[in-house]
């Protein structure tokens, strides 16, 4: 194989290819790493020019690897690396399998991080409300204290203590907060 220095002898050609086989020789062109393509229109603008919505879906392509494989890196899940191989280029039919392919996944994914924090919000305000419960137990169980009668006049006052000697007893049950929530 050759490479393209400067220096290195070079042959402009000029190709004509039928649209049907188009996409093929040029991806073989390029595999072989021997062919350096000029542009023959540089004042046509990108969006006018013929291959622009091939040029899109590649792009929307490679934005959705970036993102599966920044959430693999992020997981620590291991990849197969393989330096200086790449991959042929795929056929046009190929293309719309890979297309639909990565939309799966990166839909499954977005869903599965949605649900992830979804989860971990609803942990967080579980186990808030398990302390909240287990404080006002506490709480409960001071105020039934028989001994601790000078505190229950000074929140109760004199007249809560007298109204049937029924304020201190309010009718909660024991409650298991661990079955509420779950261990830590």
């Amino acid at each position: 194989m050759g490479s393209l220095f400067r220096s290195e002898e070079m042959t402009l050609c000029q190709l004509f290819l039928q649209s049907e086989a188009a996409y093929a020789c040029v991806s073989e062109l390029g595999e072989l790493g021997l062919v350096q393509f000029r542009d023959l229109n540089p004042d046509v603008n990108a969006f006018q020019r013929k291959f622009v919505n091939e040029v899109r879906r590649c792009d929307e392509m490679e934005r959705k690897l970036r993102y599966l494989e920044k959430e693999i890196r992020r997981d620590g899940i291991p990849m197969l690396e393989i330096p200086g191989e790449c991959p042929e280029a795929p056929q046009p039919r190929e293309m719309i399998d890979l297309e639909a392919t990565f939309e799966k996944l990166e839909n499954e994914l977005r869903e599965v991080n949605q649900n992830a924090e979804a989860l971990k919000r609803n942990y967080l305000e579980l186990t808030e409300l398990k302390h909240i419960l287990r404080k006002t137990q506490v709480f409960f169980d001071e105020m039934a204290d028989p001994s601790r009668e000078e505190e229950q006049v000074t929140l109760l006052g004199e007249e809560g203590l007298m109204a049937g000697g029924q304020a201190l007893k309010l009718g909660y049950a024991q409650i298991d907060y661990d079955a509420l929530v779950g261990p830590f």
